[in-house]
């Protein structure tokens, strides 16, 4: 049958008259008449062949008839959503929500913010640096000769190896010191925590990443009593009120002298136990008086001011507090292990 006005009207007539069930039929009924070989595509196929004079009349009766079809099939879909919506929802918005797995603070950050509230209460102020760092602020400033270890590509990861200063992941936070001591005069009392990086093999007692605290006191006739009476007292605070400390000569580059501070075990109380080995003892921190040639590096005048510093790993007080033997524990954010530190807080 050719386009005429008499078919329009019938397909219009059998448009208004559908009805469907499933979805199913409904998208069967508009590839009927809409699809690439539907009745409607077909008229508008035909469209080209009629003569001008009635091209305007057919072509907005044959736009009305595709919009009705359009339209239609839109009101059915609509129609079977709203009856079948409530009957196959897979959501209960009555049903009580589901219970969500809540963790704790990490003992790192617990650990950090001890130390440093402990400190906060001899005067210290916190100071902080960047974990990218040059060759300047983590090694020479700090009196490391060319030569020494540190320097070696075994233990440092750089960034951007080679030329006079090269660019590498800081292997401990006395960069910040030194930056302390190029923007402040003294006196100058800061602790620096943060992030560290030293190429080294992964396992219970280590890791390539790792946490440092690091103390910094210059100001005129400070003294080495001056650096043992404060970790005394930090030891106290933080393992207990009888605490005490011994000081066993050590070497490190940027302090003379130097010492390594062992604290008495918090579990036996000095007798021995397998935390402490046997000794009474546990190591904690190394510390020293700052060598004049750092102050002199930074613009410090070393006849005028003298100072001490000390430093000391996060986990290695967290392990020593809660007797967590595997360092990797701190890394696996395992739940279960965070939960027991819930009420540390």
């Amino acid at each position: 049958m050719p386009i005429s006005n008499e078919k329009i009207e019938q397909m219009l007539a059998s448009i208004a008259e559908m009805k469907a069930a499933r979805e199913q039929e409904i998208e069967e009924m508009r590839v009927k008449w809409l699809g690439k070989k539907g009745e409607i595509t077909q008229l508008f196929d035909e469209f080209r062949t009629i003569d001008k004079e009635q091209k305007k009349e057919f072509g907005q009766r044959l736009n009305a008839l595709k919009n009705a079809a359009t339209a239609k099939i839109e009101e059915m879909r609509a129609a079977l959503a709203e009856i079948a919506g409530p009957a196959t929802a897979s959501f209960d918005q009555t049903k009580p929500g589901d219970v969500f797995q809540l963790g704790a603070r990490h003992p790192i950050s617990i650990t950090r913010e001890e130390i440093l509230s402990i400190f906060g209460k001899f005067g210290y102020s916190v100071a902080e640096g960047p974990e990218i760092e040059d060759d300047w602020h983590v090694f020479s400033a700090l009196n490391f000769p060319p030569e020494h270890p540190a320097r070696d590509m075994q233990d440092t990861f750089f960034v951007q190896p080679g030329g006079d200063n090269p660019i590498l992941l800081r292997t401990h936070t006395s960069s910040v010191q030194v930056r302390t001591m190029e923007k402040m005069r003294p006196p100058i009392r800061v602790v620096c925590p943060g992030r560290v990086f030293r190429n080294e093999a992964i396992s219970a007692r280590a890791h390539c990443i790792f946490h440092q605290v690091e103390g910094l006191y210059i100001d005129k006739g400070v003294t080495f009593a001056d650096l043992k009476q404060a970790i005394l007292l930090f030891a106290r605070e933080m393992f207990g009120a009888d605490s005490q400390i011994r000081m066993r000569p050590s070497y490190f580059p940027f302090t003379e002298p130097s010492a390594e501070v062992d604290v008495s075990c918090n579990i036996c109380h000095g007798k021995g136990c397998n935390i402490c080995k046997g000794t009474g003892w546990l190591e904690i921190l190394g510390c020293g008086m700052v060598d004049p040639a750092v102050l002199e590096a930074s613009g410090i005048d070393p006849k005028v001011y003298s100072g001490f510093a000390f430093g000391m790993g996060i986990e290695r007080i967290a392990m020593l507090k809660w007797q967590v033997k595997d360092l990797r524990h701190y890394f696996e954010n395992d739940i279960r292990f965070l939960r027991q530190f819930e009420t540390a807080i």
